[in-house]
């Protein structure tokens, strides 16, 4: 059985849920198209709690996010596939574009937070990956997405944010630049409040 065979098996078996069990699609429609949010609300939250830790790992989440979607950019032009309901009959419950499918930026954006949040602090990390699993499985449960493009798009946002956590781990000078960096933006935030209450 060939790889794309069995991707579209997968699928047709994920996407068909959608009527054997169609209670459920509400759901996986607010998963698929709203559920980002919540990740990055979740990133302002983090942030503006103000807390050094916090704050080092919201700029490694940006970062690693930078890096992923570059690499989603570039592997885009060098493999194109459409999606699914270009090529086949779906079940298609919610509206996209027809552009590239492969990988999925919503799997990218969900896992690079997701991920990044998880090599911090790992219980809160447990529950955010499962949110991101959740988007990546109603991708494919709403007809946009091949399994193939999410769990591709989970790896590369996996990659991203371990390559980029790595990296200030092991490098104490991109570590000092990145608290300098974060010690620069809270002067500034400060001096802001500081003004806003004067006035």
């Amino acid at each position: 059985m060939s790889f794309t065979k069995l991707d579209y098996d997968l699928f047709q078996m994920i996407n068909q849920l959608g009527d054997k069990v169609s209670f459920l699609n509400p759901l996986m429609r607010l998963f698929a198209s709203q559920a980002e949010y919540v990740f990055y609300l979740g990133i302002v939250i983090y942030w503006f709690m103000k807390k050094g830790s916090h704050r080092r790992m919201v700029t490694e989440a940006i970062l690693s996010a930078c890096l992923a979607f570059m690499g989603s950019v570039l592997i885009s032009k060098v493999y194109y596939e459409d999606r699914p309901f270009v090529s086949h009959h779906v079940l298609q419950l919610i509206s996209h574009p027809a552009n590239a499918s492969f990988p999925s930026d919503h799997a990218i954006g969900a896992f690079v937070i997701a991920t990044t949040i998880w090599l911090h602090h790992r219980k809160a990390g447990r529950l955010w990956l499962v949110l991101a699993g959740c988007i990546a499985l109603s991708r494919v449960w709403t007809g946009v997405h091949y399994p193939s493009d999410v769990i591709g798009g989970a790896i590369i946002g996996a990659i991203a944010a371990c390559v980029v956590h790595r990296v200030f781990k092991r490098s104490p000078l991109a570590l000092k630049w990145m608290n300098q960096v974060i010690q620069w933006y809270g002067k500034i935030e400060s001096k802001i409040w500081r003004g806003s209450a004067l006035k």
